[in-house]
């Protein structure tokens, strides 16, 4: 497939804000694509580079170069080139990366040009086309849309699933099956402003612990055990505890669903920033663990020996659960019959006030009836704490002043609208102590794409927990509110910038 189909494809995605139009747009270009175009089109169209962050800015790409008459640039060469220059390091690779893209350029249309700068340096969004995509293929390859999302959601992988349909049809799909030591996303919750609220919503429900750990997916083999984040990274050579505790488990083939935390000397957790630190660091991992060993807490089960467990209702997943795992290592929970029982209502109500007393940020409330929506935030699990939380994107931020002279202070917050773009909600400077100035301020600077001396814009790619007192209205701001007093709890690098908060669950918790 040529590049320049890519390019047009997309400045026609990104001006035409119809969803069905979008889908349609991709169908046809999945209809004419090769299997083998798939796992570059896909991640290009939703503007990101396979190969990760190139380290090249716009000091490299301003220099004009002049455009190739016709279209000649292949999507396979294209990617090939930006790989052989990724992979360009050591002494004078500055010039020689810069060299080589200019060749590359030099082969490309004006429109290839646009499209490549825009991709190369991040800014190319075009909202949330990952899930368009999986729709287009739906309707390219005539599979059912329902089966591909469970595909890939089975697959982690939204190009593996591509590659498949488009070499072999909507037969292709049996091929994915939950399988131990392949990850999928997790189910993740909606939130609710009480627990009196989630049990109306929900009936017969669990009122479990929400912990302020690091989510896990553990999966065994016989005796192999590994560990996956929220975000399918392998962290299993730095989880040696973890490892030791499942293995002890009993049962041979399993796939556990759960949260590392770690516990202080009077039984309390430990703070998050400690856990996060210590699950992200690879180096001195024994020492890491003596000094602060993680302790899993287990949720939920996905499967059993080879039997996938995901359309089962909660009240069985935890049945197989209780027969793998000891209660000591299973969260705690409470039972509630419904919005008639007063008794189970304050037996939950009381269970909620007790997980806090223990130190943990509040409950999730589950129905007791649903499936595990693997890789969607279901209404059917509703987290309650105790303040207003959302998980933001950072889309700019301000050279801050006073003693915060040469750091980067002020955030610019943006939750996704209904295109997948961030929509600013407001700005903080609150919560940051010196040592998350200076984390920032590098972190940030690495994402950087513009600086006019006071604003830096940044690529939406920073997940940030906030706390708040509740939403204002304002017609500065597009979605016609702002956050009241607002402030950092944390950085959630665990989250990708996909799953930061919605403009929609925020007007939500207007009501």
């Amino acid at each position: 497939m040529l590049l320049i189909r890519l390019a047009q494809v997309s400045l026609q995605v990104a001006g035409d804000p119809a969803r069905n139009r979008k889908v349609e747009l991709l169908a046809d270009l999945f209809r004419d694509a090769a299997p083998e175009d798939a796992p570059v089109a896909i991640p290009y169209l939703a503007g990101r580079l396979p190969q990760g962050r190139l380290g090249i800015g716009w000091s490299t790409l301003g220099d004009p170069v002049a455009p190739a008459a016709s279209p000649t640039l292949t999507v396979a060469h294209t990617d090939a080139e930006l790989t052989a220059i990724g992979a360009l390091t050591g002494p004078g690779s500055r010039a020689a990366r810069a060299e080589r893209l200019r060749a590359l350029l030099g082969a490309a249309t004006a429109a290839e040009q646009h499209f490549l700068r825009a991709l190369i340096l991040g800014e190319l969004r075009q909202g949330a086309l990952d899930a368009v995509a999986v729709d287009a293929l739906a309707r390219a390859s005539g599979a059912a849309g329902p089966e591909v999302r469970r595909a890939v959601m089975l697959a982690g992988s939204l190009k593996d699933v591509a590659v498949a349909l488009l070499a072999d049809g909507p037969e292709a799909l049996a091929r994915f099956r939950l399988t131990v030591g392949r990850p999928v996303h997790p189910m993740l919750a909606h939130t609710a402003p009480s627990v009196a609220e989630a049990i109306d919503k929900l009936g017969g429900c669990a009122v479990e612990e929400k912990l302020d750990g690091i989510r896990v997916q553990v999966h065994r083999d016989g005796t192999g055990v590994r560990a996956f984040t929220r975000t399918l990274d392998d962290i299993t050579d730095r989880l040696p505890d973890l490892v030791t505790a499942v293995a002890g488990l009993p049962g041979e083939r399993f796939v556990l669903d759960g949260e590392v935390i770690a516990l202080g000397p009077d039984g309390r957790p430990r703070p998050f920033q400690e856990i996060a630190s210590r699950v992200g660091s690879r180096r001195e991992v024994a020492r890491a663990a003596a000094q602060l060993p993680v302790v899993p807490v287990f949720f939920d089960v996905l499967l059993v020996d080879d039997e996938d467990l995901l359309d089962r209702p909660l009240t069985e997943r935890h049945a197989a659960l209780a027969r793998l795992v000891p209660e000591r290592m299973r969260v705690r929970r409470t039972l509630v019959a419904g919005p008639s029982d007063p008794a189970s209502r304050e037996a939950a109500e009381a269970f909620s006030a007790a997980t806090l007393e223990r130190g943990h940020e509040g409950v999730v409330v589950k129905d007791l009836a649903a499936p595990y929506s693997a890789g969607r935030r279901g209404a059917s699990w509703l987290k309650v704490k105790p303040v207003h939380t959302l998980d933001l994107l950072v889309i700019a931020v301000e050279w801050g002043s006073g003693r915060r002279t040469g750091k980067l202070s002020n955030l610019h917050l943006g939750a996704l609208g209904p295109d997948g773009e961030p929509v600013m909600l407001g700005k903080t400077f609150k919560g940051l102590t010196d040592q998350l100035l200076a984390w920032q301020t590098e972190r940030l600077l690495a994402l950087s794409t513009g600086d006019d001396g006071h604003v830096v814009t940044v690529r939406p790619e920073l997940v940030v927990e906030i706390a708040y007192d509740g939403l204002q209205r304002s017609t500065r701001y597009p979605a016609g509110v702002t956050l009241r007093f607002a402030r950092v709890l944390r950085y959630r690098e665990d989250k990708r910038p996909e799953e930061a908060d919605t403009v929609a669950t925020v007007l939500a918790g207007q009501t």
